[in-house]
């Protein structure tokens, strides 16, 4: 089945390249918890009303009695990133699309986290969701399109895999990649220890 044009998942485009206001300013990240399945619904409002969000998407592909399926999933299930003023989370609040707002404490962690989840995006490689992540080894991307991130790797099976957490939801978006391709990072134990 032809895969459709994903339908816009930020806006304005630039949003994650802008830099985070100073932390007096009304602007800020607003993570909005949706309804089930209506996080696509409230980025089209969003987007209709000119209000700056970022839904994370992954492209997902399967088979059924033989024909292949493919489709653009939320990465977080159940979330939207609104960047705003209090007015525009009214805006959001209005659609009876949201259930809740969760408090973002650390404006500029989160900011981080999003402009990471969306290099690994834009990146083209296939990601995969983790729920509940576990800390792990602090590491660097010394190669390829996700050259300058730094996030943590975790194994599975055989599987080398680097992911990156978004702090508040205790969620993150994970990739497949070569151990050429990553260095550790030190600890800011081992650096303590070396003192």
């Amino acid at each position: 089945m032809p895969l459709l044009r994903p339908e816009p998942f930020i806006f304005p485009e630039d949003l994650l390249q802008q830099t985070l206001p100073a932390s007096d300013s009304e602007c800020r990240w607003w993570v909005l918890h949706t309804r089930p399945r209506a996080e696509k619904s409230l980025a089209r409002h969003s987007l209709e009303i000119g209000l700056p969000f970022f839904l994370p998407l992954r492209h997902r592909q399967w088979r059924n009695r033989g024909r292949l399926f493919s489709s653009h999933l939320p990465l977080f299930t159940g979330y939207v990133f609104v960047f705003g003023d209090y007015f525009a989370r009214l805006q959001a609040l209005q659609t009876n699309l949201v259930v809740q707002t969760l408090p973002v404490i650390d404006q500029q962690q989160l900011h981080e986290d999003l402009r990471r989840v969306y290099c690994m995006m834009v990146s083209g490689a296939p990601l995969t969701p983790e729920e509940r992540l576990q800390p792990g080894d602090p590491v660097e991307v010394i190669a390829g399109p996700l050259a300058g991130l730094t996030g943590k790797v975790i194994r599975r099976g055989n599987q080398l895999r680097f992911f990156i957490e978004i702090q508040l939801l205790h969620r993150g978006v994970s990739v497949e990649l070569e151990s050429w391709m990553i260095r550790a990072l030190e600890s800011r134990k081992t650096l303590h220890a070396a003192d």
